[in-house]
């Protein structure tokens, strides 16, 4: 066995790969480097390193990785309205509703204000209204008093949790995150509501009468980026 103790340190990584994102990138970058001035300052081999317990990470450790990566400037991604309202130095505020100005329109005239991934291929496209459903105020206001007619729900990508009391008594769901495998898509296809995922945004608000185009053929996940992104339902405006 080798002595990992005279070992080159930092250790390179044996299996070197591109990060997914940049939060990924910075936080096994840290780590690497906490693990090599550890290890370094213990003077143990690796295997005895890692069977010593005053050597494990701590909540303060990983708080500090944390702090760091803030204090360059960058910001997360949210899954969840709530963890902005609670966190907003930590989290980007989101764009997505917003209009860009660039919309286009259908054959009908309509504007196109969204498109997303289709759970399941529903009989028809449905009308109704968008209503953001993104806190527990607005779920309790529903459980109460009962989910108006022709709601489609705009959740965030963690909203299958939220809204589960209410779910199946919206009308059709329109979903910001996700993919057509997440926990809210079983959900959506197991009570037969209508759903779209990983929908993206350009100047929808809250209370517009849409038609989303339901109608189309199930999303691909194993789809290759083009083929995915040409079979994408559209999110559109009335007029």
């Amino acid at each position: 066995m080798t002595d990992s103790a005279t070992a080159a340190r930092p250790y390179p990584d044996r299996w070197p790969r591109a990060s997914e994102t940049p939060t990924v990138e910075a936080y096994h970058t840290a780590i690497r480097k906490l693990v090599a001035e550890r290890l370094e300052q213990s003077g143990k081999s690796w295997e005895d390193a890692v069977q010593d317990p005053s050597l494990e990470f701590t909540r303060e450790d990983f708080e500090k990785i944390e702090a760091d990566l803030l204090a360059t400037g960058y910001r997360f991604e949210m899954s969840a309205t709530v963890s902005l309202k609670e966190q907003p130095d930590k989290y980007k505020a989101p764009q997505a509703a917003q209009a860009s100005g660039k919309q286009e329109t259908d054959d009908q005239g309509r504007l196109i204000v969204g498109d997303g991934d289709n759970v399941f291929q529903f009989r028809e496209d449905v009308s109704g209204t968008a209503r953001f459903v993104s806190d527990v105020e607005k779920v309790m206001d529903m459980l109460v008093n009962g989910v108006p007619d022709g709601t489609i729900a705009v959740i965030d990508d963690s909203g299958g949790t939220l809204t589960a009391p209410i779910l199946g008594q919206f009308t059709c769901v329109v979903c910001l995150g996700g993919t057509v495998r997440s926990h809210l898509g079983i959900l959506t296809r197991e009570y037969g509501v209508p759903c779209l995922m990983n929908v993206k945004l350009d100047g929808l608000s809250d209370g517009d009468a849409i038609t989303v185009e339901y109608s189309k053929k199930a999303a691909d996940a194993y789809a290759d980026a083009a083929t995915a992104t040409a079979s994408r339902a559209r999110v559109l405006k009335q007029s």
